[in-house]
């Protein structure tokens, strides 16, 4: 049994992972919510989200929250997780990091306070499925010169950053094995496809959970790999089976969801 600490408890990310986690028979021993959150100074019990009376804590409160945990989970924003991490790490919990939309500089900063002290897992996509897709995209660089790669996107509309951290993952792994130098996010008028580009399309709309296509088109044929997540439930399901594998780690770094899964 886990004791976890869950971040933006009573968000729809933040329940589904307190679900998961009691599922599997883990302890919820800390929640945490922004400031000015409503659901500040009520327990899980009163805000509906399990049967446990767990308080929910403001960022001030953040060191109370995680005494008690073996691991930090979060899936909130940049800006809270610049600030939560270093104080995470130096209290020596181990970390769970979903959050995407980091700047190069914001993702240095959380990088530097965390890899030296504690075992952690930064993805940012936690489904099995979308890591498979990422291994098997290392696959597709034996396709020709002349075959060209897309990605595509659609999330719900209150996700806010855009491409979602999981295509331009993707676009990575892709860049890397083709030699793409450039990334377009969609096109307008007179628009010809250059060789060193990569096309990136985000859309956004609903309540859609997440799809990803990755699409490879040549002159006389396309080969297009999707996939699409039912409910947040499967990224809560690998946020808590990554826990899991944390809890055995003993050694400081940062591990990705591959290594997690032994790919």
């Amino acid at each position: 049994m886990l004791k976890l600490c869950v971040a933006g408890a009573a968000g729809k990310m933040g329940n589904a992972i307190i679900q998961e986690g009691i599922a599997k028979g883990h302890r919820i021993v800390g929640a945490l919510e922004a400031a000015g959150n409503p659901a500040i100074g009520r327990s899980l019990r009163q805000q509906g989200i399990a049967d446990s009376e767990t308080c929910i804590m403001g960022p001030d409160k953040l060191s109370d929250a995680i005494k008690n945990a073996d691991v930090y989970v979060t899936f909130t924003s940049p800006a809270a997780e610049v600030q939560n991490l270093p104080i995470v790490a130096d209290l020596g919990k181990r970390i769970i990091l979903g959050t995407t939309g980091f700047t190069e500089e914001q993702n240095n900063k959380i990088r530097a306070a965390v890899e030296k002290k504690v075992p952690a897992v930064f993805s940012p996509n936690y489904s099995v499925g979308v890591n498979v897709l990422f291994k098997l995209a290392e696959v597709l660089k034996a396709f020709p010169a002349e075959y060209n790669f897309s990605i595509s996107e659609i999330h719900h509309t209150a996700k806010k950053d855009a491409p979602s951290g999981t295509a331009v993952k993707l676009g990575e792994i892709v860049s890397g094995i083709r030699g793409y130098t450039a990334t377009v996010h969609g096109r307008e008028g007179i628009s010809v496809r250059k060789a060193d580009e990569l096309e990136i399309v985000a859309m956004r709309a609903g309540g859609v959970p997440g799809i990803h296509d990755l699409i490879v088109a040549g002159p006389y044929e396309m080969l297009r790999i999707e996939h699409t997540a039912f409910s947040r439930n499967v990224f809560a399901q690998g946020a808590v089976y990554a826990a899991d594998w944390l809890s055995k780690q003993a050694n400081p770094g940062i591990y990705s969801m591959a290594t997690v899964l032994g790919l």
